[in-house]
């Protein structure tokens, strides 16, 4: 029964990851009047680690790296390492912090924005000959965390209608 759950869980949460790959990468980021494309990818990986712990979280941020390297024309595996990485530390705050509520969805886009901008920089100084045209100083960057502050708690309200498919340790709890 117990890896009935993992294995449900995995394949709902994939299924969204993949989901909301495919509408920043394919709707997102064609509309021209959008300044910046809203990481919703990111929102989700932070939501599914809380539920789940860091094993999974590190899993799911690794997943949403693959499709949106896939999608995307960044350099391959530079979204898997830095998402991994998020996964992982959302993850350390499995059933610590509360996803209820507006003001700590938006503290936790914020929070996993910033965290994003200081990794990608990081890894820019790293590997110098791989151009990332991402820059924490920017106007762009600006423009996606209020973007990201704005959909989080809409994000984490729709998740949370899915919780009981997503929390793989739901059954043993109830």
């Amino acid at each position: 029964m117990k890896e009935t759950n993992y294995l449900k869980g995995t394949l709902v949460a994939a299924l969204i990851i993949l989901l909301a790959a495919l509408i920043e990468n394919a709707i997102l980021s064609n509309i021209v009047y959008l300044p910046a494309v809203p990481d919703i990818c990111l929102i989700c990986v932070i939501f599914i680690s809380l539920q789940n712990g860091k094993l999974f979280g590190e899993g799911e941020g690794f997943f949403s790296g693959l499709c949106l390297d896939f999608l995307g024309a960044c350099p391959f595996g530079l979204n898997c390492l830095y998402r991994t990485v998020i996964g992982y530390l959302a993850g350390i705050f499995h059933r610590v912090i509360g996803t209820d509520g507006i003001f700590t969805p938006v503290l936790l886009a914020l929070v996993g924005s910033f965290v994003k901008a200081l990794l990608l920089f990081v890894i820019s100084i790293l590997f110098p000959m791989v151009r990332l045209d991402f820059s924490p100083f920017t106007k762009i960057f600006l423009w996606e965390l209020a973007e990201n502050a704005v959909l989080a708690p809409i994000i984490f309200k729709l998740l949370n209608l899915f919780r009981k498919y997503i929390d793989i340790r739901a059954e043993a709890a109830s």
